[in-house]
């Protein structure tokens, strides 16, 4: 079971959005994908995406679906991308991981093990602290990865939103010490918004 849990806060704007979307889309599209799904234990996976930004600001905006061929997957894509932006607000990933792990309780489907993905361009900048919503999903069971989008555009603009999305020794640090855990927790640095879909295939696909 894998929650996408995707970031929409107003760092990112309308289009990195749309390119960060995409990426979700053509990642569970993609034959690759489907492949690593039937010679799967299972030949199948479970999937909800989850949209975040600030304190209080997180929605299940496609709920849990069992994915098991090309058809699942595409009609799965195409919700992602036909629905609305959810927020534009602050950066809240305690509160992302809080929301994401109970919807674990939520699945109809039974599932040997829990993930969630948490995709993201910018430093907590609200809600509770990472490090206890990480270490009670954790705690919970759950395993946490993280993909973090280098934000070339805001990093640009200096000031804090430069410090935001490009903090002391990198983003992927800041994830690596504060956000992932669990068995085989890992980061995925992505290069820019354009790269999304290739870095969430590499990601599903492990």
């Amino acid at each position: 079971a894998v929650v996408l849990a995707a970031d929409v806060s107003r760092s990112i704007d309308d289009g990195e959005f749309a390119l960060e979307r995409r990426g979700y889309a053509e990642a569970l599209e993609s034959q690759k994908l489907i492949d690593a799904i039937s010679t799967g234990p299972h030949g199948a996976i479970a999937l909800a995406y989850v949209e975040w930004a600030g304190e209080g600001e997180q929605k299940l905006v496609v709920d849990w679906t069992v994915i098991r061929n090309a058809d699942d997957a595409r009609k799965f894509a195409n919700l992602v991308e036909a629905s609305p932006r959810s927020y534009v607000g602050r950066t809240a990933i305690g509160s992302a991981i809080d929301f994401s792990f109970a919807e674990f309780a939520e699945s109809p489907f039974a599932a040997e093990k829990q993930v969630i993905d948490v995709s993201g361009d910018g430093t907590s900048n609200q809600g509770r602290a990472v490090t206890r919503a990480r270490d009670a999903a954790v705690a919970g069971g759950a395993v946490i990865n993280g993909l973090t989008i280098y934000n070339k555009r805001a990093a640009a603009l200096g000031g804090y939103l430069a410090l935001h999305t490009n903090p002391p020794g990198g983003l992927s640090n800041y994830y690596r010490k504060n956000v992932i855990g669990g068995a085989g927790a890992f980061v995925i640095p992505i290069e820019d918004f354009g790269s999304f879909g290739d870095a969430m295939l590499r990601k599903l696909v492990n």
